[in-house]
């Protein structure tokens, strides 16, 4: 299923933190195409979504996502994703915050070209 809830503390952007809203930010700054925010691909919950070239992009604080666990699941996710044709590339917080202007230059170029067959 696409699209559903995911609880109270989404945002009416659908982002669930500072970091999620920056990320929409660099889109909007640099004219990239909307992704679809927080939706489900198969059993995956991703961050950003863009269908047509099949790209999800993963907001990856150190907060959130250390630990043996969180690295097992985040591996686990991005092989099933692939599995689905989904290309899948992690962006930092500090890339997010330090070089928005090359998180943009690298999404406009994914974008652009059609996935590998």
């Amino acid at each position: 299923m696409f699209g559903l809830p995911i609880g109270p503390e989404t945002g009416r952007d659908r982002t669930r933190s500072d970091l999620e809203r920056d990320f929409l930010r660099i889109c909007r700054k640099y004219q990239l195409p909307t992704p679809e925010v927080n939706v489900r691909v198969g059993p995956h919950l991703v961050d950003f979504l863009w269908r047509s070239p099949h790209l999800v992009v993963e907001t990856d604080g150190y907060r959130y996502h250390r630990g043996r666990q969180a690295f097992r699941d985040d591996r686990a996710r991005d092989l099933e994703l692939r599995r689905r044709g989904f290309e899948v590339l992690h962006v930092s917080e500090e890339q997010i915050e330090g070089e928005p202007e090359k998180v943009a230059e690298v999404l406009r170029a994914r974008i652009a070209r059609q996935p590998a067959a």
